[in-house]
């Protein structure tokens, strides 16, 4: 489906400069073609050959390179492409594209193009977090500019924290799925639950889990992909809204399920959140102080929210897909939480610390429904959830209701 795809790669100043070139290397192996644009701070990290050597095409630099009568004009350049790339997508690039600032061919493209274009941030963790970057990506998102990472990590000035470019597989991941999207879910609304949800003690202090969220932000980016009218319900994330859907942001349980139910109805719900088991009992009003002796804390259970959208009522969605993290016994446990929460699929990961499976980029999954397990080999958090919205179109297409 790749196949005579044309990416035009924007690659920006920046020490992940570099990852470029596997980027263009992974790409192509996909049968992608690409075209590179060269900024002039991105030259002093890698060089035109390097790109144009992976490529096999001509790195562009210089805008009036474009004047000859030999070459096409700009505008036609920036339009040349299925798809625009910047990576690494610099603070500065991404703040003259928010302001529409055209003072060189990357920005000169960028502002002239009419195709979609795809950014892929990186910088120290102190600059993406600056308030000055996080309203430029939030005018650009409004803007339909698509996004991947930055990720959580080390740093080449020795900091760390968010702001890594994201892997080149990442990226390269994320550029398929963008051509393979469909309508095959069109005319569905789709609800998707994701992240940790947080349960207060007192003002400071909280119940919660290790859920970064990324593999409920991938499923519902995937269905919204597929075509579907997606709803997104957080719980608390590091992570970026994604476009192109309504995005919902809760904290605890009680919130999460409420968010969920005032969504309804739906034809699809994916329950991929963590959700708290237990809250407790009454909430401090004030911070709790050390006095010697340990705090009483009475737990009482969260309500399940699986179960509740699982029962049957007039707003059932047609198909309830539920998550099982577990971290033991995994296809046994899944399998137990899909009869005794009456969900009609359940996917079932392995999340015990050695599997990385919480905060990392892959996951091992296996799915089960009324037909027995189906076990999917380890592949990005991205993947996955394309693999699933896939499934879900097909089950849908092809008449399959719930039980």
């Amino acid at each position: 489906m790749n196949q005579g795809k044309r990416v035009l790669l924007i690659v920006a100043g920046g020490i992940a400069a570099y990852k470029s070139l596997e980027l263009i290397r992974l790409l192509r192996a996909r049968g992608i073609s690409v075209r590179c644009v060269l900024t002039r701070a991105g030259a002093r990290f890698v060089t035109p050959l390097s790109l144009s050597s992976l490529s096999e095409d001509k790195v562009y630099e210089d805008l009036f390179e474009l004047t000859g009568e030999s070459e096409m004009g700009h505008i036609e350049f920036s339009r040349d492409a299925d798809l625009l790339v910047v990576a690494p997508a610099t603070a500065d690039i991404l703040a003259k594209m928010r302001a529409g600032i055209a003072d060189d061919l990357a920005t000169t493209t960028l502002l002239a193009t009419d195709k979609p274009v795809m950014v892929a941030p990186a910088m120290n963790v102190r600059m993406w977090e600056h308030a000055a970057t996080r309203e430029n990506m939030a005018v650009l998102r409004e803007r339909g500019v698509l996004e991947v990472g930055p990720d959580e990590g080390d740093m080449a000035c020795g900091e760390y924290g968010f702001g890594r470019m994201s892997e080149p597989a990442a990226i390269a991941e994320a550029i398929g799925f963008f051509f393979q999207t469909s309508d095959r879910l069109k005319g569905r609304r789709a609800i998707v639950t994701s992240g940790p949800t947080v349960e207060a003690i007192d003002p400071v202090r909280y119940i919660a889990n290790r859920s970064s969220g990324r593999q409920g932000h991938a499923i519902a980016r995937a269905l919204a992909a597929e075509g579907a009218e997606t709803v997104l319900v957080t719980g608390p994330t590091t992570l970026p809204d994604p476009a192109n859907m309504t995005v919902v942001h809760v904290n605890s349980a009680d919130e999460m399920l409420k968010a969920t139910q005032d969504a309804l109805p739906a034809d699809i719900v994916v329950c991929a959140a963590a959700v708290a088991d237990w809250r407790v009992d009454r909430r401090a009003d004030r911070k709790i102080k050390k006095n010697g002796s340990t705090p009483d804390l009475k737990l009482v259970e969260n309500p399940d929210i699986l179960a509740t959208l699982s029962s049957a009522s007039p707003n059932r969605a047609r198909l309830v897909v539920g998550f099982a993290a577990e971290t033991g016994d995994v296809i046994d446990q899944a399998a137990a939480k899909r009869a005794k929460k009456g969900c009609d699929w359940i996917v079932a990961n392995d999340v015990s610390p050695e599997t990385e499976t919480f905060g990392g980029g892959d996951n091992t999954v296996h799915v089960i429904d009324d037909a027995g397990v189906e076990d999917w080999p380890t592949m990005s958090k991205e993947r996955v959830g394309a693999r699933l919205a896939a499934r879900i179109a097909d089950h849908l297409a092809g008449g399959g209701a719930a039980e």
